[in-house]
Protein backbone atom coordinates (compact mmCIF):
# COMPACT_ATOMS: atom_id res chain seq x y z
CA UNK A 1 0.00 0.00 0.00
CA UNK A 2 3.17 2.43 0.62
CA UNK A 3 2.84 2.83 -3.74
CA UNK A 4 -0.61 3.73 -3.33
CA UNK A 5 0.35 6.24 -0.88
CA UNK A 6 3.11 7.80 -3.28
CA UNK A 7 -0.07 8.13 -5.96
CA UNK A 8 -2.57 9.91 -3.19
CA UNK A 9 0.28 12.45 -2.72
CA UNK A 10 1.02 12.68 -6.10
CA UNK A 11 -2.41 13.55 -7.05
CA UNK A 12 -3.51 15.59 -4.44
CA UNK A 13 -0.48 17.82 -5.10
CA UNK A 14 -1.08 18.18 -9.13
CA UNK A 15 -4.55 19.10 -8.49
CA UNK A 16 -4.86 21.42 -5.52
CA UNK A 17 -0.96 22.96 -5.23
CA UNK A 18 0.26 22.83 -8.71
CA UNK A 19 -2.17 22.71 -10.99
CA UNK A 20 -1.90 24.66 -14.23
CA UNK A 21 1.93 24.41 -13.99
CA UNK A 22 4.68 22.11 -15.49
CA UNK A 23 6.05 21.17 -12.39
CA UNK A 24 6.98 18.02 -12.17
CA UNK A 25 6.53 15.68 -8.51
CA UNK A 26 8.87 13.24 -7.95
CA UNK A 27 9.69 10.14 -5.28
CA UNK A 28 13.59 10.19 -5.86
CA UNK A 29 16.35 10.49 -3.25
CA UNK A 30 17.67 14.41 -3.45
CA UNK A 31 21.32 13.40 -4.11
CA UNK A 32 23.53 15.39 -5.82
CA UNK A 33 23.63 13.08 -8.52
CA UNK A 34 19.86 13.25 -8.87
CA UNK A 35 20.06 17.36 -8.47
CA UNK A 36 22.71 17.56 -11.04
CA UNK A 37 20.61 15.70 -13.80
CA UNK A 38 17.23 17.20 -12.95
CA UNK A 39 16.42 19.87 -16.04
CA UNK A 40 12.87 20.86 -14.81
CA UNK A 41 11.21 22.43 -11.85
CA UNK A 42 10.45 19.78 -9.43
CA UNK A 43 8.66 18.85 -6.14
CA UNK A 44 10.27 16.18 -4.58
CA UNK A 45 8.55 13.50 -1.94
CA UNK A 46 10.85 11.22 -1.02
CA UNK A 47 10.36 8.65 1.91
CA UNK A 48 12.92 8.57 4.32
CA UNK A 49 11.33 6.72 6.88
CA UNK A 50 8.28 4.07 7.72
CA UNK A 51 7.57 3.01 11.50
CA UNK A 52 4.69 1.71 13.08
CA UNK A 53 2.19 4.17 15.24
CA UNK A 54 2.49 2.09 18.38
CA UNK A 55 -0.27 4.64 19.79
CA UNK A 56 -3.11 3.36 17.79
CA UNK A 57 -2.63 -0.50 18.14
CA UNK A 58 -5.67 -2.19 19.25
CA UNK A 59 -5.97 -5.40 20.49
CA UNK A 60 -9.10 -8.17 19.94
CA UNK A 61 -11.29 -8.97 17.41
CA UNK A 62 -13.59 -7.25 15.53
CA UNK A 63 -17.04 -9.45 14.64
CA UNK A 64 -17.88 -8.80 10.91
CA UNK A 65 -21.86 -9.53 10.56
CA UNK A 66 -24.38 -10.21 7.62
CA UNK A 67 -27.76 -8.46 7.31
CA UNK A 68 -29.44 -10.99 9.89
CA UNK A 69 -26.80 -10.19 12.65
CA UNK A 70 -24.71 -13.25 12.33
CA UNK A 71 -20.99 -13.71 12.54
CA UNK A 72 -19.56 -14.28 9.00
CA UNK A 73 -16.00 -13.95 10.34
CA UNK A 74 -13.40 -11.94 12.16
CA UNK A 75 -11.37 -9.77 11.85
CA UNK A 76 -7.92 -8.42 13.72
CA UNK A 77 -7.49 -4.12 13.96
CA UNK A 78 -5.33 -3.18 11.24
CA UNK A 79 -2.02 -1.86 12.63
CA UNK A 80 -1.16 1.99 11.52
CA UNK A 81 2.26 3.37 9.92
CA UNK A 82 3.87 6.35 9.89
CA UNK A 83 5.10 7.13 6.35
CA UNK A 84 7.67 10.17 6.21
CA UNK A 85 8.48 12.46 3.71
CA UNK A 86 10.87 15.16 2.94
CA UNK A 87 9.45 17.26 0.57
CA UNK A 88 11.37 19.87 -1.33
CA UNK A 89 11.60 22.30 -4.31
CA UNK A 90 14.14 22.40 -7.40
CA UNK A 91 13.98 25.43 -9.74
CA UNK A 92 16.42 27.73 -10.70
CA UNK A 93 16.30 30.29 -8.48
CA UNK A 94 15.53 30.09 -4.33
CA UNK A 95 12.68 32.22 -4.39
CA UNK A 96 10.71 29.89 -6.77
CA UNK A 97 11.59 26.96 -4.70
CA UNK A 98 9.78 28.88 -1.66
CA UNK A 99 6.96 29.46 -3.59
CA UNK A 100 6.33 26.03 -4.30
CA UNK A 101 7.18 25.08 -0.58
CA UNK A 102 4.36 27.41 0.28
CA UNK A 103 1.84 25.81 -2.40
CA UNK A 104 2.41 22.41 -1.04
CA UNK A 105 2.57 23.61 2.61
CA UNK A 106 -0.90 25.81 2.18
CA UNK A 107 -2.77 21.89 0.10
CA UNK A 108 -1.43 20.16 2.81
CA UNK A 109 -2.67 22.65 5.44
CA UNK A 110 -5.96 22.53 4.42
CA UNK A 111 -6.48 18.40 4.70
CA UNK A 112 -6.42 16.46 7.82
CA UNK A 113 -7.00 13.51 6.12
CA UNK A 114 -6.25 12.29 2.58
CA UNK A 115 -9.11 13.07 0.42
CA UNK A 116 -11.35 9.84 -0.69
CA UNK A 117 -10.90 10.70 -4.43
CA UNK A 118 -7.52 10.41 -4.37
CA UNK A 119 -7.02 6.97 -3.31
CA UNK A 120 -6.43 4.16 -5.21
CA UNK A 121 -5.64 0.90 -5.73
CA UNK A 122 -5.90 -1.23 -1.98
CA UNK A 123 -6.66 2.24 -0.53
CA UNK A 124 -10.15 2.78 -2.71
CA UNK A 125 -13.24 2.33 -0.64
CA UNK A 126 -10.93 1.33 2.62
CA UNK A 127 -13.22 3.41 4.63
CA UNK A 128 -10.18 4.20 7.37
CA UNK A 129 -9.20 7.80 7.39
CA UNK A 130 -4.99 8.32 6.06
CA UNK A 131 -4.22 10.66 8.54
CA UNK A 132 -1.59 13.58 6.92
CA UNK A 133 -0.03 16.38 9.28
CA UNK A 134 2.70 18.70 8.13
CA UNK A 135 5.80 20.90 9.35
CA UNK A 136 5.57 19.45 12.73
CA UNK A 137 8.67 19.04 14.79
CA UNK A 138 10.36 15.20 13.92
CA UNK A 139 11.33 13.11 16.71
CA UNK A 140 14.08 13.18 18.84
CA UNK A 141 15.68 9.86 17.84
CA UNK A 142 14.97 11.92 13.38
CA UNK A 143 16.39 14.78 12.80
CA UNK A 144 16.45 15.85 9.35
CA UNK A 145 19.50 16.93 9.23
CA UNK A 146 20.65 13.43 9.49
CA UNK A 147 18.57 12.81 6.48
CA UNK A 148 20.20 15.20 4.00
CA UNK A 149 24.17 14.26 5.68
CA UNK A 150 22.89 10.57 5.11
CA UNK A 151 21.87 11.81 1.09
CA UNK A 152 25.18 13.65 0.68
CA UNK A 153 23.67 16.59 -0.19
CA UNK A 154 23.62 20.24 1.33
CA UNK A 155 21.00 21.19 3.73
CA UNK A 156 17.84 22.98 2.02
CA UNK A 157 14.20 24.22 3.18
CA UNK A 158 11.87 21.18 3.14
CA UNK A 159 8.60 20.02 4.32
CA UNK A 160 8.08 17.01 7.07
CA UNK A 161 5.42 15.16 5.38
CA UNK A 162 4.21 12.61 7.30
CA UNK A 163 1.04 10.37 6.36
CA UNK A 164 -0.58 7.60 8.39
CA UNK A 165 -1.84 4.78 6.87
CA UNK A 166 -3.53 1.06 7.90
CA UNK A 167 -2.50 -2.12 6.91
CA UNK A 168 -2.82 -6.15 7.21
CA UNK A 169 -6.80 -5.26 6.40
CA UNK A 170 -6.98 -9.04 5.62
CA UNK A 171 -5.77 -10.70 8.73
CA UNK A 172 -9.30 -12.78 9.19
CA UNK A 173 -10.46 -16.00 10.73
CA UNK A 174 -13.78 -17.45 9.62
CA UNK A 175 -16.42 -17.93 12.01
CA UNK A 176 -17.76 -21.32 12.20
CA UNK A 177 -21.41 -22.33 11.03
CA UNK A 178 -23.74 -20.99 13.25
CA UNK A 179 -25.88 -23.11 16.30
CA UNK A 180 -29.04 -23.50 14.70
CA UNK A 181 -30.96 -25.58 17.21
CA UNK A 182 -32.05 -24.28 20.70
CA UNK A 183 -30.19 -25.61 23.69
CA UNK A 184 -31.30 -28.70 25.55
CA UNK A 185 -30.88 -29.42 28.75
CA UNK A 186 -32.01 -32.61 30.72
CA UNK A 187 -30.62 -32.65 34.56
CA UNK A 188 -31.35 -35.45 36.93
CA UNK A 189 -30.22 -36.88 40.16
CA UNK A 190 -27.26 -39.15 40.03
CA UNK A 191 -26.98 -42.68 41.54
CA UNK A 192 -24.00 -41.95 43.66
CA UNK A 193 -23.98 -45.60 44.43
CA UNK A 194 -22.44 -46.41 41.54
CA UNK A 195 -19.85 -43.68 41.94
CA UNK A 196 -16.17 -44.54 43.30
CA UNK A 197 -15.21 -43.71 46.57
CA UNK A 198 -13.71 -40.78 47.47
CA UNK A 199 -10.10 -40.56 49.08
CA UNK A 200 -10.14 -39.75 52.58
CA UNK A 201 -9.08 -36.37 54.12
CA UNK A 202 -8.27 -37.12 57.75
CA UNK A 203 -8.75 -33.34 58.27
CA UNK A 204 -11.98 -33.43 57.18
CA UNK A 205 -15.28 -34.29 58.94
CA UNK A 206 -17.62 -37.38 58.45
CA UNK A 207 -20.20 -35.79 56.92
CA UNK A 208 -18.17 -34.03 54.22
CA UNK A 209 -16.85 -37.42 53.36
CA UNK A 210 -19.71 -38.28 50.56
CA UNK A 211 -18.48 -39.86 46.94
CA UNK A 212 -18.23 -37.21 44.34
CA UNK A 213 -21.34 -37.35 41.85
CA UNK A 214 -20.60 -38.73 38.28
CA UNK A 215 -20.80 -36.35 35.37
CA UNK A 216 -23.30 -36.60 32.43
CA UNK A 217 -21.81 -35.27 29.37
CA UNK A 218 -24.77 -33.60 27.42
CA UNK A 219 -24.79 -33.20 23.22
CA UNK A 220 -26.91 -30.52 21.44
CA UNK A 221 -27.53 -29.95 18.01
CA UNK A 222 -27.71 -33.17 15.59
CA UNK A 223 -25.01 -35.30 14.12
CA UNK A 224 -25.35 -33.21 10.52
CA UNK A 225 -25.46 -29.80 12.66
CA UNK A 226 -24.08 -30.28 15.69
CA UNK A 227 -24.71 -27.60 18.55
CA UNK A 228 -22.96 -27.06 22.67
CA UNK A 229 -21.55 -29.74 24.61
CA UNK A 230 -22.17 -29.59 28.31
CA UNK A 231 -20.57 -31.75 31.08
CA UNK A 232 -23.67 -31.71 33.95
CA UNK A 233 -23.00 -32.79 37.49
CA UNK A 234 -25.72 -33.68 40.21
CA UNK A 235 -25.75 -34.61 44.01
CA UNK A 236 -29.23 -36.69 45.12
CA UNK A 237 -30.86 -34.54 48.15
CA UNK A 238 -30.55 -36.89 50.66
CA UNK A 239 -26.45 -36.16 50.18
CA UNK A 240 -27.08 -32.20 50.34
CA UNK A 241 -26.58 -31.15 54.01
Amino acid sequence: MIQDVDEALRTLLRRDALAGTEVEVALDAPSKEWSSRRNSPTVDLYLYDIREDLHRRENGRIDVRDEEGRVLRREQPPRHYKLSYLVTAWTQRPEDEHRLLAAVLACMIRHDRLPDDVLGGQLAGIGLPLLVTVALPPPQDRALSEVWTALGGELKPSLDLVVTAPFDLDRAVAAGPPVLEPMQLDVHAADVSEAPPRRRDRRAPAAALAPDPPVETVFGGTPELPGRTFRVGGRPESRRR
